[in-house]
């Protein structure tokens, strides 16, 4: 079996702190069985130059980081990553901010990576790149001669031709995940999204469902949704909800139900018009004033940008709105938290809420949505509201679909959820949970692991019966 060699922004490093996530998780656990490294960058800027790549060895796997400077740090993560990249991919194209010197750190981060990587590439190793901050990684090592097979994965959407073309210079960075081996995306809608682009602004010539020619290479095209530890985080959420804090928490609610949404502080996550269509149902359903509390967890990220820090005012200022207009002595109708929360914790609260509201106005997948269902009580299950602009929306089909653009058709969803029997409820988690266990994240790594070393694996089998039939004739 091949080494495996996982490339990424930011690497999983062991530090003994709380467990890590599903994702992370799955990735440790497929480098552990093949045995590889992990590289990507420290998250340190230092103030002189950075040092040679740290090292760290666990559990049969080489962790492997390098420091970035802090203009390559500003053009390349600051800017053309998060300001432009980021926007653009998720449908936004009123937020993007183009500089040609943040797409010149863009390529030369990518450049700085693939040369400190490359001195401890073995030929047949497998390598697995992920995400939107390494798009030219594999055209970087093909440059400097490598032809290990090498695969992508973006966690996050990829938005048809129409858009994508707006990103100036787009013909410029796009067409180099043609020198990947194998693309993988969330959901098909992504990956045909990929296929157009290919067809119509590259010419490439398609070969069969999913693979394009290019140059003398093919490029294969893969669905591969990413899932959670369905069974494992339940076994979690059955613990984690008689710990002390999450007892605390319901308690405090004072028998109200609770409503809980748990993201990180970002616009794609649709925060700000989810409160929007809170404040819609406690105008429209007001018999449930005073008997739900709605929390909304949501570390804050990237504050140093702009648009964030907007957005983070807007969401403090519809908090302050709703609770004002609506709270009483006893009662606050939102807790807005900023801060982050173990996965135990959250695990815990999300077993104890009657709802989820899980509305992002665009995302790859959310695993907040799968770790919902999985953390249910299955004999008294709460129910998912889910955007319909998720890619777990494809597998949790039996939740409440909405859209999140429209307050008062998710405020209906709210007092739907709310109000819904139990037959009802059991039956939507049973179907989504269903859905949850056969995509679990631990088979996730391999399945692309597997598409990407099929073609090796055929070349060897054809090598194996030539030589095999050389001998007799």
């Amino acid at each position: 079996m091949s080494r495996l060699v996982v490339v990424s922004n930011r690497v999983g490093v062991p530090d003994g702190r709380a467990r890590a996530g599903g994702l992370e998780v799955a990735i440790r656990a497929a480098l552990r069985r093949r045995g590889g490294l992990w590289f990507g960058w420290s998250g340190r800027v230092p103030e002189n130059d950075p040092e040679p790549p740290k090292t760290i060895t666990q559990d049969n796997t080489s962790y492997i980081t390098v420091d970035l400077r802090k203009d390559d740090y500003e053009e390349f993560y600051n800017g053309f990553a998060n300001r432009v990249l980021w926007p653009i991919l998720h449908y936004r194209l009123d937020l993007a901010e183009f500089s040609r010197r943040d797409l010149g750190g863009y390529l030369r981060v990518n450049e700085f990576f693939a040369r400190n990587l490359e001195r401890f590439i073995k030929p047949d190793d497998v390598i697995w790149v992920h995400d939107y901050h390494l798009i030219p990684f594999a055209k970087a090592l093909r440059d400097r001669g490598h032809k290990n097979r090498i695969g992508f994965f973006i966690h996050i959407p990829f938005p048809p031709p129409e858009i994508l073309t707006a990103l100036p210079n787009h013909e410029r960075l796009i067409p180099a995940l043609g020198h990947f081996d194998l693309v993988g995306f969330q959901t098909e809608v992504d990956a045909t999204n990929f296929s157009r682009y290919l067809a119509n602004e590259c010419g490439l010539k398609r070969i069969g469902e999913n693979r394009f020619a290019y140059d003398d290479r093919t490029i294969e095209i893969g669905v591969y949704p990413v899932g959670v530890e369905t069974e494992a985080f339940a076994r979690l959420a059955r613990r984690a909800i008689d710990s002390t804090f999450v007892r605390e928490v319901i308690e405090s609610l004072s028998s109200r139900a609770m409503i809980i949404g748990v993201d990180r502080l970002d616009y794609t996550k649709g925060i700000a018009e989810r409160m929007d269509a809170f404040e819609r149902f406690l105008t429209n359903y007001p018999d449930w004033r005073g008997k739900v509390t709605y929390l909304q967890i949501t570390p804050r990220s990237r504050s140093s940008i702009p648009e964030y820090v907007d957005m983070a005012r807007r969401v403090s200022s519809a908090v302050g709105r709703i609770n004002g207009a609506f709270g009483e002595a006893s009662w606050t109708p939102v807790r807005y938290i900023n801060k982050a929360h173990t996965r135990t914790a959250l695990a815990g609260l999300y077993r104890a809420a009657r709802a989820a509201l899980v509305t992002p106005l665009r995302d790859g997948m959310n695993l907040v949505a799968k770790e919902y269902v999985a953390a249910q009580d299955r004999e008294d299950p709460g129910v998912l509201i889910l955007s319909r602009f998720a890619g777990a929306a494809k597998e949790c089909a039996a939740a409440l679909l909405v859209n999140p653009y429209d307050p008062e058709g998710v405020g209906a969803a709210i007092d739907r959820a709310l109000s819904m029997p139990l037959a009802e409820r059991r039956e939507r988690n049973d179907h989504n949970y269903r859905v949850l266990v056969k995509n679990d994240i631990t088979h996730w790594a391999e399945r692309f692991l597997g598409d990407l070393e099929a073609p090796w694996r055929r070349d060897e089998e054809t090598d194996r019966r030539a030589a095999f039939g050389a001998r007799w004739h």
